[in-house]
């Protein structure tokens, strides 16, 4: 996990391949209510068995992981869990920024 800025919305989290991380306004702390179709436009994100995630230069909070309903581990950031969006295809897409008012890119 690393940082990565955008001139609209400043620093925020990325994942691999320097995607976008986004939480979701209605989860609560390592709880995820997005599930189903919801998890189809906004992938968790998920750890493999025995990978582990590892927080790069500027990220400072608090990193973990929690079971979800399915059994895959996603991570959280100080408890928020991360999503990415379906519809950002590479590295500094943001598309999913603000989204309903409840997706928002998870922020350092």
């Amino acid at each position: 996990m690393t940082l990565a800025t955008n001139a609209r919305i400043g620093k925020y989290l990325a994942g691999e391949d320097g995607k976008t991380l986004y939480t979701f306004k209605n989860d609560s702390a390592n709880t995820s209510k997005c599930t189903a179709g919801c998890a189809q436009a906004w992938p968790p994100f998920t750890l493999d068995d025995g990978e582990k995630v590892k927080a790069g230069a500027g990220v400072t909070g608090k990193l973990t992981t929690f079971a979800r309903a399915d059994g895959t581990m996603q991570v959280a950031y100080n408890g928020a869990p991360l999503y990415y969006f379906a519809s950002d295809s590479k590295a500094g897409d943001i598309m999913g920024q603000g989204i309903s008012n409840v997706w928002f890119a998870a922020k350092p």
